[in-house]
């Protein structure tokens, strides 16, 4: 999905769109976008895209949204950094994994057990 794809939809978009940055992560694309509200006060968007297929081979974007707001900024950024800081010194993942983000594998020396739905609903029994 292209930048203009995305804003060509609505054309008061266009207007409320301040900056836009797009990254590609294997499978996914993220997009930060700043925009404006009515009183031209900034926050963000954070949007992840991923190309799907369905069972007769159309395709179409899942898309994951969340508004960020400038109140809201330094503790975010706090937050994801404590995070990543702490899965970076505490998942090991082997180097040829990295390039396979969507698969489950993981390294025998993590210690994060995996976890499905079902096992969650034998629990509770």
């Amino acid at each position: 999905m292209e930048e203009n794809e995305k804003h060509d939809e609505n054309p008061q978009n266009e207007r409320e769109n301040i900056y836009s940055k797009s990254v590609r992560a294997g499978k996914r694309t993220y997009f930060f976008d700043v925009k404006a509200t009515k009183r031209d006060e900034y926050y963000l968007t954070i949007t992840e895209s991923k190309k799907r297929s369905t069972v007769d081979g159309n395709f179409f974007y899942e898309k994951h949204k969340i508004f960020l707001y400038k109140e809201d900024f330094e503790k975010f950024a706090e937050g994801l950094s404590d995070v990543v800081d702490y899965i970076n010194k505490n998942n090991v993942v082997n180097e040829s994994d990295n390039s396979q983000a969507d698969t489950d594998t993981k390294s025998e020396n993590t210690s994060i057990p995996d976890v499905t739905f079902e096992d969650l609903d034998n629990k509770k029994k």
